[in-house]
């Protein structure tokens, strides 16, 4: 039962991510009335489903009579492959790209009971009514025709999860950095105001008359800072946020300055996208994702 050779494993891998993201993608971009990509990379392929419908075809084998064992096969089977691929990401990336926080009965929003206990019963459906029609029509495909379709497939998901890797890296490199900016900046504007108020202490108290020259110098920045914090706060700490991250997307340029512009554009729009299309959140960088969402926004209404 279901026994295929490494080539045919391959190819219902690439199958079942494909069924996956449409699933997928389908009901999740319904929910939220707008498209809604599902996948971590930008190609209709979810991997996550290829690997889950692969681990119902073999938990199948010792438990395809037993129907009841096979559903508790497949609830574990899945929930362990979601608990293990939702923490490897967002200790990888520092983002989710899925969440059961809103479900009742979860743990840490990786998983849930609702979902554990619905993925059994694709396993039952799957292995007994839909993967021996599965099967019949990949046995009709010459095995030439079907080594070339998979070797070109393997080609485009290797090159699509290759750049979605570069771009999560460089994503979480990026909201760290935005969140360093903005706590250096919360202790700067704290320290300012200590000085100042420590400084407006000593003038009532008469000592302002010694201070020497470097310490006017600095009177006046403070004063100047401080007049500009008081204005509007946010305004100058997002400032500041803003120049350090202009600064670290113009040492980025730098570092891949021998990059031609074209590849530079891809992947420029392969990061909006991500962005824009994918239901990607961080508990931790919330703020600093929400303003890169809203960057991406504004770059795409420019074009």
């Amino acid at each position: 039962m279901f026994n295929y050779i490494p080539i045919q494993w391959l190819f219902l891998f690439y199958l079942y991510s494909f069924a996956g993201w449409c699933w997928e993608t389908l009901y999740v971009s319904i929910l939220e009335k707008r498209f809604v990509n599902r996948g971590f990379m930008r190609g209709p392929f979810l991997p996550l489903y290829g690997t889950c419908g692969i681990m119902m075809l073999i938990v199948s084998r010792p438990y395809y009579d037993n129907i009841l064992l096979l559903y508790i096969a497949g609830c574990i089977g899945a929930t362990a492959i979601e608990l293990f691929t939702g923490v490897l990401m967002e200790v990888l990336f520092k983002v989710r790209y899925w969440t059961y926080s809103h479900k009742k009965f979860n743990f840490k929003g990786y998983i849930c009971l609702e979902s554990s206990l619905f993925w059994g019963v694709p396993t039952v459906v799957f292995t007994h009514y839909l993967q021996l029609p599965i099967e019949k029509m990949m046995m009709m495909i010459p095995y030439r025709i079907l080594s070339v379709a998979t070797i070109l497939l393997t080609a485009y998901i290797s090159f699509d999860f290759a750049v979605a890797f570069r771009t999560a890296i460089e994503l979480r490199d990026v909201l760290i950095y935005m969140d360093k900016a903005k706590t250096e900046m919360e202790k700067m504007q704290k320290r300012l105001e200590v000085l100042i108020q420590t400084k407006s202490e000593e003038v009532k108290e008469g000592i302002g008359n010694r201070i020497d020259v470097l310490t006017s110098t600095l009177d006046k920045t403070f004063s100047a800072a401080k007049e500009k914090i008081s204005l509007n706060p946010s305004a100058y700490v997002n400032e500041v946020r803003d120049e350090i991250f202009e600064l670290y997307t113009k040492y980025r340029i730098i570092t891949e300055r021998f990059t031609p512009k074209p590849v530079k554009s891809f992947f420029e729009w392969y990061k909006n996208r991500t962005l824009l299309d994918t239901n990607m959140e961080s508990e931790e960088y919330k703020a600093s994702l929400e303003e890169l969402k809203e960057r991406a926004s504004q770059s795409k209404g420019k074009k």
